[in-house]
């Protein structure tokens, strides 16, 4: 039975609160913020095109069902428009993984963190509202938890850290059933990586496993970014889909064409400002972060990347987009052949008129 020494839980809500943040103008309205910097051995491979910024936000008071816990609250914010509240709290030094089962359970849907990540939310919107460009509140967030051990005693190597039978529950919240299927406990457990025999991460859709000694946040830092990229690309999703309805609406409402009028010409031009600015927020978050070596902070990403689905997301968004895109491409098709009817139709007239004027000028002689 393996005691925890030093250990807190990350627990992370993610919000999308504007287009785009301008993080330079971010830094000038609160200076405490410092740019996220990867500092272990081979984040020289891991290129961030625009470090989000980190807040400290201070102390706070937070309830949970095992009682009051003094948190320490603070913010990451990104330059495409996503700001995440962090909230850390502490676990009882002593504390075996399988009595941190019911905590954990605890911390994943907890409605006070959720209440007081709402309220520095808040404080942070109206404090940061310049460098917000297009503020809103999207409806929707991402929810995450990071289980981050430093000290364990005994100091205990990974291969036996991943013996404990519980380290799936803790990592599903799993309090009702003691002992889960092997296939179960194997699916958890199978996205696993050790850069020494003594530290472990294991990597869930909802929740990761960190055991480094060394203290270093970079594997944190990346799993920051990796699910403000799944909030961006969900909530561009869900605008996508706002946009088709809006546009399929507009071309069912359409009035009769005219010579001299396309029923399009205003949905053409606001359906091409929405391509612009889609194109951007893809451009933004894929460059976010770029892999440029098959380094373990990289295999680390890329394992969060699968459990969080975000290729399957960024797939499906572009998939939408090209479809908006060809939607404009057959709605402009169809405004540039009324044009050219309507050309052919006024040289036609112009041709008759040049022939009764002459047939007139004949006649009259």
């Amino acid at each position: 039975m393996f005691h925890l020494r030093t250990a807190c839980a990350l627990c992370y809500r993610f919000f999308d609160v504007a287009d785009t943040i301008d993080l330079e103008k971010c830094r000038k309205l609160v200076t405490t913020t410092r740019p996220l910097a990867l500092t272990r051995e081979g984040s020289e491979f891991i290129r961030l095109s625009n470090p989000p910024l980190a807040l400290d936000l201070g102390s706070r008071q937070l309830t949970l069902k095992s009682g009051e816990h003094t948190v320490e609250v603070g913010a990451r914010i990104f330059d495409h428009g996503a700001l995440a509240i962090l909230v850390q709290v502490p676990i009882e030094p002593g504390t075996t993984i399988e009595g941190l089962v019911p905590f954990a359970d605890d911390l994943y849907d907890a409605e006070g963190l959720q209440a007081l990540a709402k309220t520095e939310l808040g404080k942070l919107q109206a404090q940061l509202a310049s460098a917000f460009e297009k503020p809103h509140l999207w409806s929707q967030q991402e929810e995450y938890t990071v289980l981050f051990v430093r000290e364990i005693d005994g100091n205990p190597k990974a291969a036996q850290l991943l013996q404990d039978p519980n380290l799936a529950r803790l990592l599903l919240g799993e309090v009702k059933e003691k002992q889960l299927s092997a296939s179960e406990v194997k699916e958890v457990l199978d996205n696993h990586f050790s850069y020494t025999e003594h530290d472990l991460t294991i990597v869930e859709w909802n929740a990761m496993f960190l055991y480094e000694p060394s203290g270093s946040d970079d594997i944190v830092d990346l799993l920051e970014i990796a699910n403000a990229q799944l909030l961006e690309l969900r909530y561009y999703d869900d605008v996508l889909d706002r946009e088709l309805v809006r546009v399929y609406e507009n071309i069912d409402r359409k009035k009769r064409s005219s010579l001299l009028f396309s029923p399009y010409k205003r949905l053409l031009r606001e359906l091409m400002l929405s391509l612009i600015d889609l194109s951007e927020f893809i451009e933004r978050v894929e460059n976010s972060l770029k892999i440029v070596g098959d380094v373990y902070l990289a295999r680390v990403y890329e394992s969060a990347v699968a459990q969080l689905r975000i290729r399957q997301w960024s797939t499906q968004v572009a998939r939408k987009h090209k479809l908006l895109q060809h939607t404009y491409d057959l709605l402009k098709g169809e405004k540039d052949t009324d044009r050219a009817l309507t050309l052919e139709i006024m040289v036609v007239v112009l041709i008759l008129f040049e022939i009764v004027v002459g047939l007139t000028q004949v006649a009259g002689h």
